[in-house]
C-alpha cells in the first residue's frame, strides 16, 4: 500500500511538471499579492494539515513541485526553505489526531497509558519545534551559515 501511495504521488508530481501546471499554480498563488512571509505561513499550514492525515514522503511528492517554484518566485533561499519544510513535516508527524509518532509512542508505552496522555506529552515538543521554526524565520542565517562555508 505504501508503494502504491508513493507511486501515485510520484506520477502526480511528474504530471504537474510535464503539463506546466506547476507554473500555473505558482502564478495563481502569486496573484493573491500576499507578503512572502504570509505565503510561507500558508504553505506551512498546508504542510501541517496534510501531515495530520498523510505520510510525509507522499506529502513531499505532492507539494514540492508546487512549493519550491513558489518559494523561488518569492525569493526564499532553497536550503532555508527546505529546512522549514522538513521541520513542518516533522511537527506534523507528532500532531494529533493521526500523527504517526503518537502511535509509535503508544506502542512502546505501558498498556495503561492513554492516547490523551500521549497527546498532552507531545505538546512541549511541538512547541519547541515551532519555536525553532520561528527562530529560523526571524534569523535565516542560523540555517545558512554552515552551507555557506
Amino acid at each position: 500500500m505504501a508503494y502504491l501511495i508513493v507511486f501515485g504521488s510520484a506520477t502526480f508530481s511528474q504530471l504537474l511538471a510535464f503539463s506546466g501546471a506547476s507554473r500555473g499554480l505558482v502564478s495563481w498563488a502569486t496573484s493573491f499579492d500576499l507578503a512572502p512571509l504570509a505565503m510561507l505561513m500558508v504553505m506551512f499550514a498546508v504542510l501541517l494539515l496534510l501531515g495530520m492525515f498523510m505520510e510525509q514522503i507522499s506529502i513531499m511528492l505532492l507539494t514540492v513541485p508546487i512549493f519550491f517554484p513558489l518559494a523561488q518566485t518569492l525569493g526564499f533561499d532553497p536550503i532555508w526553505f527546505a529546512l522549514i519544510m522538513l521541520l513542518s513535516l516533522e511537527i506534523s508527524f507528532t500532531t494529533p489526531p493521526f500523527g504517526l509518532l503518537l502511535f509509535v509512542m503508544k506502542g512502546v508505552s505501558p498498556p495503561e497509558t492513554t492516547m490523551r496522555e500521549i497527546y498532552t506529552s507531545a505538546f512541549p515538543y511541538i512547541f519547541c519545534s515551532l519555536f525553532l521554526v520561528i527562530l529560523l524565520i526571524a534569523f535565516p542565517q542560523i540555517a545558512l551559515w554552515l552551507p555557506a562555508l
